[in-house]
């Protein structure tokens, strides 16, 4: 029996796009090898969103993306002083000891790593059990993870051309040019279903669509621009606004406009129908998390992003967004420039036809010719043949 392991978590962008390369796995066993048993089965955290999202997940053959998921305890270290890293140091200890034996157990051909703290464990002990590594960085950087998972890794996969330079000499034999996967389903959205979801035709709109995006949990930063400027968004624009899951938007309805009300669509959240509702967007305010902008990019959408900064985090955003900026697909907006002023101004530009043409065009330069998880999903394959 063929089998891989994966690894991955934390947050849904370390998750998502391994799913689509288990799905195009799946497809690729199926072609390939008809009748032939293999096994995908997930390391991922045992607290937290892993476990739910790896085992919600169907691929397009109608069966689950992956076979079985197996927790372990993960820690991380974060980059400010905080008690909760000496506590950490024992969970990725003991993360540590029950990646060992799962792997000791399962004895799979290869572990594919999307990055993490989660994954560094498993990628080690899979070093330690002479197990072909396979890592994963989709940000424009790498992360610390993908810094230490690529001192286990036979080849170390990246997003973008330029990421290369981060890597020592020695492991530029290792790296593989492949782009960020991208799940299967936004390379089939469809607007009319995205409108036949907001409720709305799109021969009745008389505005273009913006749609608002600050991942699964939220950004107070966009929400409370959005608020600062719903009356001007709208006088302008159809807005679809995901708040966020843990996020208060800032803006009570009952106190807007039926002006106002009949060109907004706040939701907390939008999952299954998500890759429909951006294929009816016209423009997207998002931060520059990495799936975000390759799902965007995907559909070719002309984007304004505001990347998260500060010192929580490590900049990554930042250099997703400059990436995108440089290669005429975003206008970003950073640090003092997150404000009203800058924010119209901007859309003011981007809303031009042609503006909208060229980066919708640069989207499309940006992606590789071949879909991400198709060229990863084939580098597995081919290692195990």
């Amino acid at each position: 029996m063929k089998k891989i392991a994966f690894t991955g978590g934390g947050t849904g962008g370390h998750i998502y796009p391994g799913i689509a390369i288990a799905d195009e796995l799946r497809l690729k066993f199926a072609r390939g090898n008809p009748g032939e048993d293999f096994e995908l089965v997930w390391i991922g955290n045992c607290a937290g969103m892993d476990k739910s999202i790896v085992e919600k997940s169907i691929g397009p053959d109608g069966k689950p993306s992956v076979d079985r998921f197996y927790g372990i305890p993960s820690g991380k270290f974060r980059r400010n002083f905080d008690l909760k890293n000496f506590i950490d140091i024992f969970k990725i200890l003991a993360g540590i000891v029950a990646s060992f034996f799962i792997l000791l157990r399962l004895k799979p051909q290869l572990l594919f790593s999307k990055g993490g703290f989660v994954s560094v464990p498993p990628c080690l002990c899979a070093k330690i059990l002479g197990i072909p590594v396979f890592t994963h960085e989709c940000d424009f950087t790498p992360g610390l993870a993908t810094r230490i998972n690529s001192r286990s890794a036979s080849k170390i996969l990246i997003s973008y051309q330029e990421t290369k330079r981060f890597f020592s000499e020695k492991k530029q034999d290792n790296l593989v040019l492949t782009g960020n996967p991208v799940r299967p389903v936004f390379y089939q959205a469809d607007r009319e279903k995205g409108f036949e979801f907001l409720g709305v035709k799109k021969e009745n709109l008389s505005k273009p669509v913006l749609m608002v995006l600050g991942g699964s949990s939220g950004s107070t930063q966009i929400n409370k621009l959005v608020a600062q400027n719903i009356e001007w968004l709208t006088r302008h624009f159809f807005v679809v606004h995901q708040t966020g899951m843990y996020q208060d938007a800032s803006i009570s309805l009952e106190n807007l406009s039926d002006d106002v009300k009949s060109c907004y669509r706040p939701y907390k959240f939008i999952y299954e129908q998500m890759p429909d509702v951006i294929a009816c967007a016209d423009i997207v305010l998002s931060r520059a998390g990495a799936n975000s902008l390759w799902e965007c990019a995907v559909l070719k959408k002309p984007m304004i992003l505001i990347p998260l900064c500060g010192r929580a985090t490590r900049g990554d955003q930042v250099d997703n967004a400059a990436y995108f900026q440089r290669n005429g697909a975003a206008i970003t907006l950073n640090g003092s420039d997150v404000d009203s002023d800058h924010l119209k101004d901007s859309l003011k530009i981007m809303a031009q036809e042609q503006k909208l043409q060229e980066c919708s065009a640069a989207c499309g330069k940006i992606l590789p010719a071949e879909k991400p998880a198709v060229i990863i999903s084939n580098l597995l394959y081919n290692s195990l043949i």
